[in-house]
């Protein structure tokens, strides 16, 4: 069975998203990347990721808003959701991990 392509993007990719790819990295049924919509991200979000991405998981709704403004023509038949998760946590801090399990449940 393929896996699932799974794409976690925030704003810089300092906290959240790559938190989500570090839990996730080895979960059996996804591949996972991560990326941040900033200039000065440190994986700042590439054609390439969005193509790759068969599920692209956005921190907040304003990513998903500058997601569509700045990517829509790489975003056709991509499925985007929103996990509501704040930017106020640290890397690896135990309550975002938590929160993610949680919020990504669904999703895979």
């Amino acid at each position: 069975m393929e896996k699932r392509r799974v794409l976690f993007i925030c704003s810089r990719n300092r906290l959240r998203s790559p938190t989500a790819e570090a839990i996730f990295s080895n979960h059996p049924e996804v591949e996972v990347d991560s990326a941040g919509l900033s200039k000065d991200a440190e994986v700042p979000l590439s054609r390439e990721q969005l193509e790759w991405a068969d599920l692209i998981l956005v921190m907040e709704k304003i990513h998903r808003s500058r997601l569509n403004r700045n990517f829509g023509k790489y975003l056709r038949g991509k499925k985007i959701a929103v996990l509501n998760i704040p930017d106020q946590y640290d890397f690896m801090e135990p309550a975002l991990i938590d929160l993610l399990e949680k919020r990504c449940a669904n999703h895979f």
